[in-house]
């Protein structure tokens, strides 16, 4: 089934079930009031929501309109964020990056960092920067959201514990990274807040495009209609799903709701901008730009500019829109509110 949140005035929108070809919703309001509710009662609602889902795919029942401009994201606020580094081909690019070397990286174990989770953004709100200038860049991941893990889970209870899956932009302010780690606690002033696909998914509803805890799917990047990337989400990732809830769990309990990043989705090539039609691409700008930087000896892709419009999908082999896209330009602060 997939599952969206739409605005009604209150900060974690209206849950509603959407069908397969994204054109239709159903409200899910008498199973639960949002999505945080649905997941803390999964094993109650998942049951009743699948039923509606059927209905509405099945023609059962007429449904409404979808307008993914109405969607905020799925979970508007959740309890945790956590980003891992899934894509050691990712990592290898972007440790070049002056204040991103660190001599710790390695092939053992996924690095994480905790973002903030009070108030994501929607799928067709603009990135709203403080001021110019500070090298705003996309980075298109996958994400899951999970049940309850126990510290020192096993893979086989990560792995069941993932409820639904979809897509992000976690955008990075490359100008604030050094300054960031410096301070010697990580991120924090470079990562802004992340929007997210207007659409989760459960497990099930992908077949194919989801195993071995991965998103088998081509993640597609546009930025002002030309393409930067279309990396596949399941090639490549040194560390799937089960990893990194692992990893993030070594401490501590992981509580429902809990949201898990891929990291930057990114595969091997050695190709640089502008992309053909069948290449692969980046799913970040300083990925293209440290590639630049190693063949033609300096980076000339620009990061994202006032009023650009970055435009990050996952399609599926039909080229079909699985979650919804991610639609936002980059406004100042005065502009976007």
């Amino acid at each position: 089934m997939k599952l969206a949140t739409l605005r009604n005035g209150r900060p974690d929108g209206h849950l509603v079930i959407v069908s397969k070809d994204l054109a239709r919703f159903a409200s899910a309001g008498r199973i639960a009031s949002n999505l945080q509710d649905a997941l803390d009662e999964w094993e109650r609602c998942a049951p009743i929501l699948h039923a509606v889902s059927d209905q509405l795919n099945n023609g059962e029942i007429a449904g409404m309109a979808f307008d993914p401009r109405e969607a905020l994201a799925p979970l508007p606020r959740a309890y945790q964020w956590i980003d891992g580094s899934g894509y050691m081909v990712h990592l290898d690019r972007v440790r070049t990056l002056k204040g991103s070397h660190d001599t710790e990286l390695q092939d053992e174990r996924p690095l994480m960092y905790q973002g903030g989770s009070d108030s994501f953004v929607a799928p067709m709100a603009p990135i709203v920067v403080p001021e110019d200038g500070l090298a705003v860049d996309f980075e298109a991941e996958a994400v899951v959201v999970i049940g309850h893990v126990p510290m020192r889970p096993s893979r086989e209870d990560a792995s069941a514990a993932i409820r639904l899956i979809g897509i992000c932009n976690d955008v990075s302010l490359r100008k604030l990274v050094l300054n960031d780690l410096q301070n010697g606690f990580g991120f924090f002033h470079a990562k802004p807040a992340t929007s997210f696909a207007p659409i989760f998914v459960t497990p099930d509803e992908l077949g194919e495009s989801w195993k071995d805890n991965r998103l088998h799917l081509k993640v597609r990047i546009h930025v002002n209609n030309s393409l930067y990337g279309q990396p596949n989400a399941g090639r490549d990732m040194r560390f799937d799903f089960a990893d990194l809830i692992v990893a993030a769990a070594q401490t501590r309990e992981l509580g429902v709701g809990t949201i898990i990043g891929s990291g930057t989705v990114a595969n091997a090539h050695d190709e640089i901008l502008p992309l053909k039609h069948d290449g692969i691409g980046f799913g970040c700008i300083a990925e293209a730009r440290t590639a630049e930087k190693s063949k033609i000896g300096k980076a000339r892709t620009p990061f994202l500019a006032l009023d650009d419009i970055v435009r990050i999908n996952a399609v599926d082999n039909e080229n079909r829109s699985v979650f919804g896209s991610i639609e936002q330009s980059v406004k100042l602060l005065e502009s976007g509110r």
